[in-house]
């Protein structure tokens, strides 16, 4: 069986094509990604109507490729798995009447997936032809603890099963991958802001500075203004200013060693904060697994922490399947037909910007 994604909530617009085999295991047969980021570049972050534009440009070419990268024609596609929500409204709009559209002429099944769990099924991908790839050599097995962190979701989800989920907590503020890009800004680093705060943040010195945690209500919260804060004032301290600096200019007064050193310790506590939290959920409900989703799940900073404090080993996927992709979605779209969940009504299916777990 076969089944094509189409992912667009955000500024990539991808298509993939995944598998699912005779041995109950997801091959991937094709991933492509076409991202609109050089465009947004100049603005320091993501316009909503240049990514909508950018999809109706490319969301065709993108399947067709797909399609070809898996030497396969619509008559070897079993159905067709489309982002229907969180994210951006233009740009959902385009995946999802484009995917409606291919339903219906092509006479295929239409799948809904939520973007956020999403992530999580790329970790359920262990085989492709592919070059470049490397990928978990096993599945995740149930109970199962879902990390997902993003420029957009921090949250800790106990599934007991596919589609048998709790939503343990999450960030009741910025999410992780926001509170990156916002850190960023203020030390005056490229867009995207967060891979690029990473890089800096290697040149520096992590426990230069003692950064706030969060402390929240709800036991497995999470929230970043505080530190996102926290870094503002440290930064105009360090250059004798006050509160009423303005952040824009920080940037040209601090020295490139400030700047890694402040990176560096903030990317060590914001991390800590999401690692706690995941140590705390695996003592008390002693999953099988623990698997990591979402654009940060490729920082090497979380992926060094968590090994070094969880018991037990985790298979990472390959970090070109962290940021937003159509294989994730067709992994996804894969279980919902072999377990014969609902399927979307090609005619009505709406998009549902704010949609939660």
């Amino acid at each position: 069986m076969k089944i094509l994604g189409i992912e667009t909530s955000c500024d990539e617009t991808a298509a993939a094509i995944v598998e699912f085999t005779d041995q109950r295991k997801l091959r991937l047969l094709s991933n492509e990604i076409l991202s609109s980021m050089d465009l947004h570049a100049m603005y320091g972050g993501v316009v909503p109507e240049i990514a909508a534009r950018s999809h109706i440009e490319a969301i065709m070419p993108v399947i067709e490729r797909a399609l070809a990268d898996a030497n396969c024609t619509w008559d070897g596609i079993d159905g067709v798995a489309v982002t229907y929500g969180a994210g951006l409204g233009g740009s959902l709009l385009i995946g999802v009447l484009t995917a409606r559209t291919l339903a219906i002429i092509k006479n295929k099944p239409l799948y809904r997936i939520n973007h956020v769990e999403g992530h999580i099924y790329a970790n359920f991908l262990t085989e492709t032809p592919l070059p470049g790839y490397v990928l978990p050599k096993n599945q995740p097995e149930f109970p199962l603890l879902g990390l997902i962190v993003s420029g957009g979701h921090s949250q800790l989800v106990l599934w007991k099963d596919h589609f048998d989920y709790t939503l343990l907590g999450q960030t009741q503020d910025d999410a992780i991958g926001e509170a990156f890009d916002k850190v960023a800004k203020v030390l005056g680093l490229p867009y995207p802001g967060g891979p690029n705060l990473g890089k800096k943040a290697h040149d520096g010195n992590p426990l230069a500075f003692d950064l706030p945690k969060s402390k929240m209500p709800g036991k497995y919260d999470f929230s970043f203004s505080g530190i996102k804060t926290a870094v503002l004032r440290l930064a105009q301290a360090q250059i004798g200013e006050d509160y009423s600096f303005p952040s824009f200019r920080l940037a040209e007064r601090l020295s490139e060693a400030q700047k890694a050193d402040i990176a560096a310790s903030f990317q060590r506590v914001a991390i800590e904060t999401i690692v706690d939290k995941t140590i705390q959920a695996y003592e008390e409900f002693q999953p099988k697994t623990v698997v990591v989703g979402g654009g940060v799940a490729a920082s090497l900073e979380l992926r060094q922490q968590l090994s070094r404090r969880l018991p037990l080993p985790i298979e990472y996927t390959d970090p070109k399947l962290c940021t937003d992709n159509g294989a994730m979605i067709a992994a996804l779209g894969c279980y919902k037909s072999v377990l014969n969940q609902a399927r979307a009504d090609p005619y009505t299916l709406d998009i549902h910007p704010n949609l939660s777990m």
